[in-house]
């Protein structure tokens, strides 16, 4: 420190002053270490200069510089060391008591390994050896407090022999670079907690968005009974979960409320939909990745295991997730350790996995993960095998529809849920809720009826007959003309094609309304550009307001 500077001598307190210059000019850690091996050239050599930090029973490399390895623009320390030395094992952590900061705890003083041939008294040692060092000295890195929290080390491929006024100016230097990486740690801490609550905060308004249609499960049938009984029975445990069902069952709906009703409900729930996601993608979403891990990575990305440390990760879709990434992750639910991609560390994480599948898991689908995930399974009923249900819940989307969409609310009548109820709905509650939406939209009264539903009335009456709901052309026609249907009707009253600028005006309005004004999703599903959807809203004379 200053204080100490009238007890070394002028040269050595110009070095000290070199090396203050040094960390005030540079940001990066690994700039600074460069920069201190090169100052101190003057004086003594090193081929290498590294900072490590205490983690619990570990010490893990935080910084280095090795002499004749430049750090590539982008790479990890992992990356850095692996190249230096591609045989190292776990070179990211060495237990504490393998290394000489164990005795630093007590002694608070360096250590030095003048001769490595001839002394090895720790496995650090060993390592050292292996990769061509002969010599080195680990110095104490203490805190305002005086606690230690890590260690500064020189080593050289030579063995050495240090003058007393070296090692002072080496503690001088270590007490210097303990502020500075003091005060990287400090900043890391701080980031890593404001992105820790800026994603927990994304994830709870994400869930906010995700019950923005239905908030509760709305039904009282003896099947959906069980799912409820099976969801208050497993939430307050901490087990893996997984939900099976049909599409547009609730799956997600029903992890939500596993979430809810657990003891991480406080903490992140986050989402990854592996049906979503590029296959070679996934383990770079689910674990992460370093900066420079793979071509394009230019920055660390936390993966969604880490941000949801501590809370609930769900994963939808699962049985489509690549074999490889299964094996990973049935490792992480085993150990409890993320590795992400480009380091050869790990993090320690506690997270519960809710995942869902609306397919069985296929034959070749990793056994050790499915056990795991598979050892408390919720199935969720297909609607049209609790149609009982159907009146109390499209009158609960309907109010739903009214509080978070603007629209008027609407009563339902009885014969309009005659007719919902009739249906087999093959997109199940998913697709109620589109119907009753674009019922809503078109509805000019307060009371929807079945004159609202002409299709799913028309696939109602026929699917006695026909397994696929579907009515033949020439069925549908009849019954479109009689029901009068608001939606895309084919044909006029005397039996002859509408124009075929009609029918396209029509297509476009319900598809506005059943993807709920979103431009960009109407566009994709018509296969048209928007700045076509556009034009075609202008000449047809739709309005998207209506």
């Amino acid at each position: 420190m200053i204080s100490a500077l009238p007890e070394i001598s002028k040269a050595n307190a110009q070095i000290i002053l070199e090396v203050a210059k040094a960390i005030g000019a540079h940001l990066e850690m690994p700039e600074v270490l460069a920069a201190l091996n090169e100052t101190l050239k003057a004086i003594i050599h090193f081929d290498a200069v590294g900072v490590s930090v205490v983690e619990g029973d570990l010490l893990k490399p935080y910084s280095a510089h090795i002499e004749g390895f430049p750090r590539k623009p982008g790479e990890s320390l992992a990356s850095l060391i692996k190249r230096f030395s591609p045989n190292m094992d776990h070179p990211l952590k060495h237990d504490v008591c393998e290394h000489p900061v164990s005795e630093m705890f007590a002694s608070r003083k360096p250590y030095l390994a003048t001769d490595l041939k001839t002394q090895r008294r720790f496995a650090y040692d060993e390592t050292c050896f292996s990769n061509g060092f002969r010599s080195y000295i680990s110095l104490p890195l203490l805190n305002n407090g005086g606690n230690l929290f890590g260690d500064l080390v020189f080593l050289s491929k030579e063995e050495g022999s240090y003058a007393s006024e070296q090692l002072d100016l080496l503690q001088s230097i270590a007490e210097i670079v303990s502020i500075a990486v003091a005060n990287a740690l400090a900043y890391e801490e701080i980031k890593r907690l404001k992105e820790q609550l800026q994603l927990e905060n994304r994830a709870l308004q994400e869930e906010i968005v995700q019950r923005s249609i239905y908030e509760e499960i709305v039904g009282s049938s003896s099947s959906l009974q069980k799912v409820v009984t099976a969801i208050e029975k497993v939430a307050p445990t901490d087990s893996t979960v997984l939900i099976t069902g049909e599409t547009g069952t609730g799956k997600e709906l029903v992890a939500h409320a596993i979430h809810r009703r657990s003891d991480r409900s406080a903490r992140a729930l986050v989402k990854v939909n592996c049906a979503a996601l590029p296959a070679e993608l996934i383990a770079s979403e689910l674990f992460g990745h370093e900066k420079g891990a793979f071509p394009g990575a230019f920055t660390a990305k936390t993966g969604k295991l880490v941000q949801a440390d501590g809370g609930t990760l769900i994963l939808d879709e699962i049985a489509v997730m690549p074999a490889e990434t299964q094996e990973l992750l049935d490792r992480v639910l085993a150990t409890g350790e993320v590795r992400p991609v480009g380091l050869n560390g790990s993090y320690s994480v506690d997270v519960r996995v809710i995942a869902t599948s609306s397919r069985p898991l296929p034959e070749d689908f990793h056994p050790g993960l499915a056990e795991r995930i598979g050892a408390t399974t919720v199935t969720l009923p297909p609607l049209r095998d609790r149609s009982g249900d159907i009146p109390s819940l499209a009158r609960h989307l309907l109010q739903r529809m009214a509080d978070t969409t603007g629209l008027k609310p609407l009563s339902i009548g009885n014969d309009a849920l005659a007719v919902l109820m009739r249906y087999g709905w093959p997109g199940n509650v998913r697709q109620l809720a589109g119907v009753l939406f674009r019922a809503a939209l078109q509805c000019e009264t307060g009371s929807l009826t079945a004159q609202d539903f002409p299709h799913i009335a028309i696939q109602s009456r026929y699917a006695g007959r026909r397994t696929d709901f579907a009515p033949t052309i020439s069925e549908a026609r009849s019954e479109e003309v009689l029901a009068g249907a608001p939606g895309v009707t084919l044909y006029t009253s005397d039996g002859h094609l509408r124009p075929l600028e009609d029918i396209e005006a029509d297509i476009i309005r319900l598809a506005i309304g059943h993807y709920r004004g979103r431009m960009t999703e109407v566009a994709r599903r018509l296969g048209i550009g928007r700045s076509t959807l556009y034009r075609k809203l202008g000449e047809l004379g739709i309005d998207t307001a209506a």
